[in-house]
């Protein structure tokens, strides 16, 4: 804990002026505050004393944090509140009734039982907009279920399609489905924000995690509705959409290839030596190359295997054929565009060190996201944020003797 949060940059982004309490753990609430944050909204996130956040604790450590901590709470304050005491609940009531936004990622059920429901929020403060993201949402039979974004992922339709054909699924290898459902999140908030505007009142967004997963699962569900289909697994390949696949290329390399539109697909045929194929009246369309694609990729794998990946791309960008290879994260660490973009961020933390870390994203001309301020310790800006609210210096000591704020 420090006396007060000197560090804090003032922001002139989209978000500023914009008060939000965070109230979640891990991944999926945080993410949404953190986009927020990025943009200009002073986001006060609330931690247990002791711990904190379990994120703090996940994988990789530096200087006895994670390193994804610096990503994920950047921009942030932090306070330090035991939720369980009924004097912490009154502080959360105070903050909320000034902010703007609250977002939470708790169990459905647990802020109605620490009296910090809608009903009581809403009382307070007609005008706040509410993200409440669960597993399951906060209503039907699966609502008091335990919900992580892995889970979601199944259930919204994902993993039963992330394998090879034949073979166990996989999983994407981030937690694609929290991340879906922040992002759902934040687009909730900003259209509850706009409509406010006209009716002055704030309103509660419900966001599942499989629900957005699902949300992204293209013809998946009206496929099976007028034909009985059932998408299956396809590995690299896209199914009904020819060609785009991964091709081995002699270095034993891949090259992500995707000629299927029309006109591209003639490209790609003149640049491997098959215009014997690109001038075909049969695959001049993608419902006649999804009849052959077979075909189709055996041609362009012949080429590809007696390429080197670099020479594969050089030759399919002289082509305008949309390809790229497998990138690691030391290749994005290398890489040009990502380096003239800003998405190869450094800060400094508190060892001397310096820290790569994602940029900002959407990019906004005017108005863009801005780094302000590292992640805080915990309870590094408890002081500071209850003494906004017109609580005391001995009101705080005490508060904290009783373990109340740490």
């Amino acid at each position: 804990m420090t006396e007060a949060s000197t560090d804090f940059k003032v922001s002139m982004g989209a978000l500023t002026g914009l008060k939000v309490v965070e109230l979640g753990q891990l991944i999926a609430g945080p993410f949404a505050a953190k986009t927020l944050a990025d943009f200009g909204a002073d986001v006060v996130k609330i931690e247990p004393p002791g711990a904190g956040d379990p994120l703090r604790q996940w994988r990789l450590i530096k200087d006895g944090t994670s390193v994804w901590w610096q990503v994920q709470s950047r921009n942030k304050r932090s306070l330090a509140l035991d939720l369980r005491q009924a004097e912490a609940q009154g502080i959360v009531r105070k903050l909320v009734a000034e902010a703007d936004v609250l977002i939470e990622n708790f169990r459905p059920g647990a802020m109605e039982a620490w009296g910090l429901g809608p009903e009581v929020l809403l009382a307070l403060n007609p005008g706040l907009i509410m993200l409440r993201i669960s597993g399951y949402g906060q209503t039907g039979p699966y609502k008091d279920k335990p919900g992580f974004g892995v889970v979601a992922e199944a259930m919204g339709g994902l993993r039963h399609l992330s394998a090879e054909p034949g073979r166990l699924p996989v999983r994407v290898g981030v937690s694609i489905g929290d991340t879906l459902a922040s992002l759902h999140g934040v687009i909730g908030i900003l259209m509850a924000l706009h409509e406010k505007q006209k009716s002055g009142l704030g309103q509660v967004i419900d966001v599942a995690l499989y629900e957005a997963v699902f949300n992204c699962m293209e013809s998946l569900l009206p496929e099976y509705s007028a034909f009985g289909a059932v998408r299956g697994p396809a590995g690299s390949a896209l199914p009904g959409i020819a060609p785009s696949n991964a091709y081995l290329c002699k270095d034993g390399k891949c090259a992500l290839i995707a000629g299927n539109g029309d006109s591209i697909f003639k490209r790609l045929m003149h640049a491997i030596g098959r215009d014997d194929l690109g001038a075909d009246p049969a695959l001049a369309d993608n419902a006649g190359r999804v009849r052959r694609v077979e075909e189709i990729d055996a041609a362009i794998g012949a080429w590809t295997s007696q390429l080197e990946v670099t020479e594969v791309l050089w030759v399919l960008d002289q082509a305008a054929v949309p390809a790229g290879r497998i990138y690691t994260v030391e290749d994005i660490a290398a890489d040009p565009h990502y380096l003239a973009r800003g998405m190869l961020a450094e800060v400094g933390l508190s060892d001397g060190s310096q820290l790569r870390v994602p940029g900002m994203v959407p990019k906004l001309s005017r108005t863009p996201g801005e780094h302000r301020r590292n992640a805080p310790s915990l309870g590094q800006d408890t002081d500071a944020v209850l003494k906004e609210l017109g609580i005391s210096d001995q009101q705080i000591s005490e508060m904290r003797n009783r373990g109340i704020v740490a």
